[in-house]
């Protein structure tokens, strides 16, 4: 089947004219000739960028989230590639009725109609992987299922496959290929794509997210009726809304636009830097606002998580940038790894403030995120800057938010809403109650490890005692354990204490 896949694909890209990008290349310049005689039928009337999209959509789900995926990595991508493939949205046909009653009664072993009282087999939306329908479960509670597309698995592990093909031909042929990591960029994809698979998986994604904003003071998300799902089929809470696109309708229900795109920010922000756990889809399909002005999220397939390493530093990215303080965003990405280590803190710093200090003071309608982004990458290159796999689905949230963000309310202050919430965020972090809250997290740990110190600093005495060490060097080892003996043991008796009256009522 792989075979008939690969030439399907290979045809497409011939249709479209795809080999241009490879023929491109140096390397393959002696095919050029033979391939323009081997197409002489073929016309190309219309840009590159159209016919990539095009042939994109044209080779399936798979490809056009893989291009939506590309269209977020400027440094991967020509400009003119990276705003056309912006433009690929899943319109996928829906499967059938059959085929949906033929999943749940497999799910459930029995009958559909015996475990939803009232199920519409029409689908209300339809995507790559799953499609969603409304139903009633037993106790009246209305419901959104959200059904497998039955046999995508086999598609999405040929494309994957050849993908990652295309994905090592690009680091042998192109001189930026090592640096641009792309067989990890299809790697990190295939994981979420492969984590999208799982429905059960996403419907713990919900329940996190529904639990982290338990308030519901910014964002509602669907309950998850666990006894009905499967890794096939997720049944949730069905909600009520308006699409946030549909920001006329918004207005006429008295909902205040500057207000929903602020906490648009603060949603955002809390999501990654408190939470560490974001909602990494959120185009506008999966964006509803509720009568009351409330944000309610759907589709939580695609989550994106950071590493405590990673969200400080961005933390103290993005706050210097807020602060123009580039001098700290060269050494924050230095620190961390982002950057050489031998690269010039000076050079580095002129490079950043030459990128973002025309940007600020200016409201969102004036600001290309993409743009910024773009001079980013090009400074990432220049600097031979290693690119971070794990951050790309940040990249394509921050693009999302933007274009929401400009949609909502072009004139918001995103420096203005976002700076307080960072400042707070690193003051709990990083200052005194950022201190109280590790102890606080970290005491019921060294209660146990605590009184067991002593025993522990005693045997390694013990065993430098016992090691057969020459005797010029043996007393000298035997003082520099008892000190650190000595030390420990003091470190013991000051955690004793410290720990006593932390824990005192």
């Amino acid at each position: 089947m792989r075979i008939f896949r690969l030439l399907k694909i290979l045809y497409i890209a011939a249709l479209y004219g795809l080999d241009e990008f490879f023929l491109a290349h140096a390397r393959l310049k002696w095919l050029r000739t033979t391939v323009k005689i081997a197409f002489f039928w073929r016309r190309l009337p219309e840009p590159r960028a159209v016919r990539l999209r095009k042939a994109l959509e044209r080779l399936g789900p798979i490809f056009v989230k893989f291009g939506q995926v590309l269209s977020t990595r400027r440094d991967l991508l020509p400009f003119d590639l990276a705003d056309e493939l912006a433009k690929l949205q899943d319109q996928v046909p829906p499967f059938s009725a059959d085929l949906v009653i033929a999943t749940l009664n497999r799910v459930y072993g029995q009958r559909y109609d015996d475990v939803f009282p009232e199920f519409d087999l029409v689908p209300v939306a339809s995507a790559s992987v799953a499609q969603v329908h409304f139903a009633r479960l037993p106790d009246g509670r209305e419901a959104a299922v959200k059904i497998l597309r039955p046999g995508i698995l086999p598609v999405i592990e040929h494309d994957i496959a050849l993908l990652e093909v295309g994905a090592g031909l690009i680091e042998r042929l192109f001189e930026d290929g090592q640096r641009l990591r792309p067989r990890e960029v299809v790697a990190e994809f295939a994981k979420h794509l492969h984590y999208e698979l799982d429905l059960m998986r996403e419907a713990a994604n919900a329940s996190q997210l529904r639990r982290n904003f338990v308030d519901e003071r910014l964002l509602l998300v669907p309950e998850v009726f666990w006894d009905f799902c499967d890794r096939e089929v997720m049944v949730m809470q069905r909600m009520r809304g308006t699409p946030v696109s549909h920001v006329e309708k918004l207005r006429e229900q008295g909902v205040d636009i500057p207000k929903l795109a602020r906490h648009g920010v603060e949603i955002f922000f809390t999501q990654v830097f408190r939470d560490a756990f974001f909602h990494a889809d959120m185009h506008p399909g999966n964006i509803f606002v509720a009568p009351d002005g409330r944000y309610i999220g759907l589709d939580f397939g695609i989550m994106g998580t950071l590493t405590e390493v990673d969200k400080n530093y961005l933390a103290q990215n993005f706050l210097a940038f807020f602060r123009r303080d580039y001098k700290h965003v060269a050494r924050a990405h230095i620190e961390a790894g982002w950057a050489p280590a031998d690269t010039r803190m000076d050079e580095f710093e002129a490079a950043i403030r030459t990128v973002c200090e025309p940007i600020f003071d200016k409201p969102l309608k004036e600001i290309s995120f993409g743009k910024v982004l773009l001079r980013l990458f090009e400074t990432s290159r220049e600097f031979n800057m290693q690119i971070q796999p794990q951050l790309v689905l940040l990249q394509k949230t921050l693009l999302n938010i933007e274009g929401l963000g400009r949609q909502l309310d072009p004139d918001l202050d995103l420096w203005k809403t976002a700076k307080p919430f960072l400042e707070r965020w690193m003051s709990e972090q990083m200052g005194m109650r950022g201190l109280a809250k590790s102890l606080r997290e970290e005491a019921p740990r060294w209660a146990v490890i605590l009184p067991q110190l002593p025993r522990l600093v005693f045997d390694a005495l013990n065993r430098q005692d016992q090691s057969p060490l020459p005797a010029s060097l043996s007393k000298v080892s035997r003082q520099l354990a008892w000190q650190n003996g000595l030390l420990s043991l003091a470190a013991v008796l000051l955690g004793v204490i410290a720990l006593t009256l932390w824990l005192k009522p």
